[in-house]
């Protein structure tokens, strides 16, 4: 199989080694590329990678770019409105962030059905999270500080619940989908209203009142979000394994093969065993 990555800068991406570690893994042969192509360049590039690739994946920013060149979404694609797995030959695209992310939570043992959630950030991340944890039956709780975004999301989602301010009060789980404490912002939090106060980053007396904290972020490995939750002696999931579920999920799709939540844990502890 001949697959790629396409975003705006892979030049460091995990994709190559993910993907072809699992479809090996699976008794599949592929070469895998990592393809950058600046914004402006998107939209004339695109169709040479339907003739180019027998399949490829799709990240920042051209999730919902590569949407108008496909012939139809399948699975969570239509209510995330991105797609970030393509079929070439049937120019089908798919989203497999959800399943990765709840499978992320289900291998770490963070139960989310009946319990209280809160969710920082809607943008493209938060969003797909917070349809799959509202489909998982969590009672879910968005903070977003783009008021325009925040009640868009909660307005399409039905149940969830839309937060202008954060009140400190004791969540199960805190979730965060900002993507703030990676690239040129390691080492800070991101920033929230708690009622009667001006903005502010993340810190103790909102963590301390959580059962679990979890971060999409994986690299680095534990945030400064996730370090201060440990500090607190509170169970922490960084992104790393939802990351590679979602590739998973995309190389099952490739295959035709039905995903297994024990097949794909057991190929995660192996692809981190062999990466040490």
């Amino acid at each position: 199989m001949k697959l790629a990555v396409i975003g705006k800068d892979v030049s460091k991406s995990l994709s190559p080694a993910m993907h072809t570690f699992i479809l090996r893994r699976l008794g599949a042969e592929c070469s895998y590329e990592a393809i950058s192509i600046p914004p402006q360049e998107f939209s004339a590039r695109a169709e040479a990678l339907f003739s180019k690739y027998d399949a490829f994946n799709v990240t920042i920013p051209f999730k919902a770019d590569i949407i108008p060149f496909l012939r139809e979404l399948r699975g969570d694609a239509p209510a995330f409105g991105a797609v970030n797995t393509v079929l070439t030959g049937e120019r089908a695209g798919y989203n497999t962030d959800g399943f990765g992310f709840l499978l992320m939570l289900e291998n770490a043992g963070v139960a989310v059905a009946g319990r209280r959630v809160l969710v920082l950030g809607a943008g493209g991340a938060g969003r797909s999270c917070i349809k799959k944890l509202l489909d998982a039956g969590a009672q879910v709780f968005v903070y977003e500080r783009d008021r325009q975004r925040l009640a868009a999301v909660c307005g399409e989602f039905a149940g969830a619940v839309a937060l202008e301010e954060v009140v400190l009060a004791p969540f199960d789980v805190i979730i965060n989908c900002t993507g703030i404490g990676m690239h040129n912002t390691v080492g800070q939090t991101p920033s929230v209203r708690t009622a009667g106060e001006a903005a502010a980053p993340v810190d103790e007396r909102l963590l301390s009142l959580a059962g679990e904290v979890v971060d999409l972020i994986y690299e680095p490995k534990q945030s400064r979000f996730l370090e201060l939750a440990a500090a607190l002696n509170k169970p922490t999931v960084n992104g790393e394994s939802m990351l590679f579920y979602q590739a998973y999920m995309a190389d099952c799709i490739y295959l035709g093969k039905t995903p297994r939540a024990d097949e794909a844990k057991r190929l995660f502890e192996a692809y981190r065993e062999e990466a040490r």
